[in-house]
């Protein structure tokens, strides 16, 4: 499986368009805790009895362990809103809310949720829905009150019509789908990935996509169809527990996916201990509900954003000194790192339709996954293209040590080589084969006379025609000098002699630059002639090639002795060669 960068760039170019079509919603009065009146007391038993007194000035003390209330006005709303209003809450670090909504007939409708319930009104996004009753009378305000509340500075809170929180969630649903279905098929894709090339990159890449695919599922609240008692504090504390992780992952992954010669070891050992302490760290502060809140979360958000600036550097450093996986890197992992590191800890916008940075963040992760994934998938097609282009190289290498370089037969070595299975199925009784040698008659007189030039032609020309006459089961070899060599199998090892015969006078006839003499186009010099020799010896069971050349050898020596431009067989079981006609007859 290969995910192609133009999908990358083109899955990018989507969510950037439909992100951007965020960027615009219809009206909504947004409200940090900051921004309201507020009031502070001991738990009370009963949340039917509101404050009877409000403070606009200052922020709130001494409520983690308290109880917090804010008061929205809600008098002056639009028209669109005050008929039909939702209250979206974007934060759920508390232990109870209760949300009351004051009409200006005195009347009051109230709705609750807390930890581990939060009944119908969790919405995909990281969000909770309130929606009064419609009544007669004008909504006069909204007060809210907060049980164990971990940080009013991280609180956010937006009214919109109920038309539009429709529209959000189906808007935000659809978004954190596609984005969560990317991140699954990104750590799937780096899971395989990494198993199939035995490296730590993607496997680390893979628990960082996956990390980021379970920290999405969890602040979307997605999680909460599966198992709704999970809803509330708990789950915002794991989320921030898991940013930590997912940036040690994505760390572990950026370094190591940069080469040992490329970023010195004491640097590399030194990013990746910072980035341990994040996790060592942050997951018990992410878990913490009093106390310094806000103050921990920007020492993990410094001390993440300088373990961001060490890879960076890493990177930069790599980068210059020509690395590909830190270019890969340095463009597709930054822009989601940074914005992990910040959206949990830093605060939140009020963008994309409420999703705020962390949406943003579950985008930029999946494209990065992608745009990794894609890098590495060409990285690893390159790396399978290179090796066997080297083993076609190592193949043709073998093949041509195993090749005489002025004919291109197989030489001694290669012609061992490929015989040795056909006298294995001979001594099996499975095949016949017959050893034909062949050697050039006066051949020393042509080089002597014409040129070692014109003898290498020669044999060239020779070459040529027994090349012509290969096939399964014809191997043709040049076993130095002017000696070459042609193993017959099957049915032409029976007409060995006959074979041989027709070669004989193929070659004797063949005349200086006459391309129609069966192939052999002898250089065209006047006089020039060639003739050859023949031994041939059929293969017995059992016989190895040595003992099978021996015989062959023999007969050849005799054609030679005998006036040679002859062919002589070598009686099967004998070393003693005989003459061809003693084993079958050979007309002309």
């Amino acid at each position: 499986m290969r995910i192609p960068r133009a999908l990358c760039v083109t899955l990018l170019a989507v969510f950037g368009a439909a992100l951007l079509a965020g960027l615009s919603p219809a009206w909504a009065q947004v409200f940090n805790g900051a921004d309201l009146c507020h009031a502070t007391s001991p738990q009370p038993k009963s949340t039917d009895a509101l404050p009877a007194h409000f403070s606009c000035e200052g922020t709130p003390q001494a409520y983690q362990d308290s109880s917090l209330w804010l008061r929205i006005p809600a008098r002056d709303l639009p028209a669109d809103i005050a008929e039909e209003p939702a209250l979206l809450v974007h934060y759920s670090r508390f232990d109870r809310l209760d949300v009351t909504f004051l009409y200006t007939d005195g009347t009051r409708a109230r709705e609750s949720v807390r930890n581990g319930d939060f009944a119908g009104h969790w919405r995909i996004g990281g969000q909770l829905e309130f929606a009064p009753p419609v009544r007669t009378a004008p909504l006069q305000d909204i007060v809210l009150h907060f049980n164990r509340l971990a940080s009013q500075d991280m609180l956010r809170l937006r009214l919109v019509g109920r038309d539009e929180a429709a529209s959000r969630t189906t808007t935000l649903a659809l978004w954190v789908g596609g984005a969560l279905t990317l991140l699954l098929i990104g750590t799937l894709y780096n899971a395989v990935l990494a198993v199939s090339l035995r490296r730590q990159f993607p496997l680390w890449q893979a628990a960082w996509s996956g990390g980021m695919l379970l920290w999405g599922t969890i602040w979307s609240q997605a999680h909460l169809m599966l198992v709704p008692g999970l809803a509330g504090a708990f789950s915002a504390q794991l989320c921030s527990a898991l940013a930590c992780l997912a940036i040690t992952c994505a760390t572990f992954s950026a370094i190591t996916s940069i080469g040992s010669h490329d970023v010195p070891r004491i640097v590399r050992r030194t990013v990746l201990t910072l980035a341990t302490l994040c996790s060592l760290f942050g997951l018990p502060v992410s878990f913490i509900r009093t106390g310094p809140v806000d103050l921990l979360a920007a020492i993990i958000g410094v001390l993440l954003m300088l373990t961001m600036l060490s890879v960076g550097g890493c990177l930069a450093f790599a980068w210059r000194k020509g690395s590909a996986e830190a270019r890969n890197f340095a463009t597709a992992w930054i822009f989601p790192i940074i914005l992990l590191s910040t959206a949990d800890f830093v605060g939140s916008s009020t963008l994309f339709r409420g999703g705020g940075p962390q949406l943003m963040v579950i985008f930029a992760a999946a494209w990065q996954t992608l745009w990794l994934a894609a890098a590495a998938s060409r990285t690893h097609a390159r790396l399978r293209q290179e090796h066997a282009a080297a083993r076609r190289a190592e193949a043709q290498a073998r093949e041509l040590a195993r090749r005489d370089p002025l004919t291109s037969l197989r030489n001694r070595r290669g012609f061992i080589e490929m015989i040795e299975p056909i006298l294995a199925e001979v001594t099996h009784g499975r095949e016949v084969a017959a050893l034909l040698l062949l050697d050039i008659d006066f051949f020393k007189h042509i080089n002597d006379t014409y040129g070692h030039d014109t003898g290498d032609d020669v044999l060239v020309a020779l070459a040529r025609t027994l090349a012509a006459r290969e096939n399964a089961r014809c191997i043709a070899a040049r076993l130095g000098g002017e000696e070459f060599a042609l193993l017959l199998s099957g049915p032409a090892a029976l007409r060995a002699a006959m074979i041989a015969e027709d070669l004989r006078r193929t070659i004797a006839a063949a005349r200086p630059g006459d391309p129609d003499a069966g192939g052999t186009v002898l250089p065209p010099i006047p006089g020039l002639a060639m003739t050859v020799s023949f031994g041939v010896c059929p293969a017995i069971p059992g016989e190895v090639f040595r003992d099978l050349y021996r015989k062959a050898d023999a007969a050849l020596y005799r054609a030679k002795h005998e006036g040679r431009d002859r062919v002589v067989v070598a009686a099967p079981g004998n070393d003693a060669p005989r003459d061809r006609g003693q084993l079958e007859p050979v007309s002309g």
